[in-house]
Order: C-alpha cells, then structure tokens, then sequence
C-alpha cells in the first residue's frame, strides 16, 4: 500500500493555505471557489458535513477553473468511494482507520489521513504513506508537537487542520515537516451568507502571501 504521493504534493503544496469548507447551499459552491481561487487558493477541501457537499465538488469540478477541489471528512469506505464518484482530486480523513487505509490502496485519487499522536503516525509510515494530517492541531499540542515529530519521523509531510488561523499560521509552515496548513477562516459562514465574494478573495490572498512572510 502506497500513498500517491506523485499526484497529492502538487495540489496541496500549490499554496500554503487549503480552505476547509463547509457548503449548505449548492449555489454558493462555485462563486466561493472562485473567490478563493482568485485569491491565490486552489485546493479547496469541501467537507462531507452537509447534505449538499458532493454536488457542491461536482458543481466546482466542472464550473471553476483552476482548482483542485476534494472531499474532507472521509470516513468509510462509502464516503471514499462518493467522493471519487463526484470528481474529487483528493481526499482527507480526520483520522485513519486500517478499513479506509486498506480501501485506499490503489486508488489514483490520493488520500490525505489525519493523525494526532506519533504512534498513529508510525502507522501511516508503516503502510507507505509520505504525508497525513496533522489534526485537531491545536488540540494535538500544536506547531511545537510538529516540531519534535520532525527529527524521529523525517519522512512524514504534514497539512496541520484544527486551529489554525492566520495568527498562527507560520508558526506551522516554518517547520520542515510542513507542506502547507488546513483552515476555515479564509471563507468566514458570515461572507458566505452575504455572498461578499470580494472578502474572501481579500482573506484568500492573505493566506497565499504567507509564504513569503
């Protein structure tokens, strides 16, 4: 079993920021992913948390060019194999369970597994995977959990998701473990309520200059 990580580090490593998105409505899908991606953002990880969230990656998929749109909250095999369905680029799991470990190996459309503890990360190692999500980061111990994982765990990327904001962010991605971060506050529920598409683009741009800072 291995991770395909050929496909996987060009899309999350695109920017330093990968929107988690919550999405009620169908309608806001495409002009918020375009608002990110106008921002700099292309990763777009839409959470399996509404009702609406695989038409939403489906509506993206086909509408917006430019992003990399994947499913987040993956937890079975169903749900993998849904996502897949609805023209998912990748997938993210809060956590990794040997079933959906195991239903992954193969696949072309690369998942991203949570971990929180070092033991669940020797796992991944164990079953070829080359990078996981660090989550609920904050929650886990933070950028100074990440930081002592680096030495004893070197071949392990990590996408830290739970937490993070714009304060925190470098505090993240100055590590060497670091591929990029997972966060919510580029698309804040209240702009997308009041569809001020221009915020968002503002916020996503922050988010992309990161790097740099």
């Amino acid at each position: 079993m291995t991770q395909n990580l050929t496909a996987l580090l060009p899309i999350v490593k695109a920017a330093p920021v990968v929107p988690v998105l919550i999405i009620d409505d169908v309608k806001t899908a495409v002009p918020l992913a375009r608002a990110l991606v106008a921002g700099g953002l292309t990763a777009l990880e839409v959470t399996l948390r509404t009702p609406a969230a695989l038409d939403c990656i489906r509506a993206i998929k086909a509408e917006v060019e430019g992003a990399n749109v994947g499913a987040g909250t993956i937890l079975n095999p169903k749900q993998f194999d849904e996502a897949v369905a609805a023209g998912s680029s990748f997938l993210v799991s809060p956590g990794a369970s040997p079933r959906l470990i195991a239903h992954a190996a193969g696949s072309p459309v690369p998942l991203l597994p949570g971990v929180a503890t070092a033991g669940e990360a020797m796992y991944l190692l164990e079953e070829g995977y080359g990078a996981a999500k660090f989550f609920p980061a904050e929650q886990a111990g933070g950028a100074p959990y990440l930081k002592a994982l680096s030495s004893p765990l070197p071949g392990l990327l990590f996408c830290p998701t739970g937490g993070v904001s714009l304060k925190n962010a470098m505090s993240y991605l100055s590590l060497p473990n670091v591929m990029c971060v997972g966060g919510s506050w580029v698309a804040p529920a209240s702009a997308i309520a009041a569809g001020d598409w221009a915020a968002i683009t503002t916020l996503a741009r922050e988010a992309f200059e990161l790097r740099a800072a």
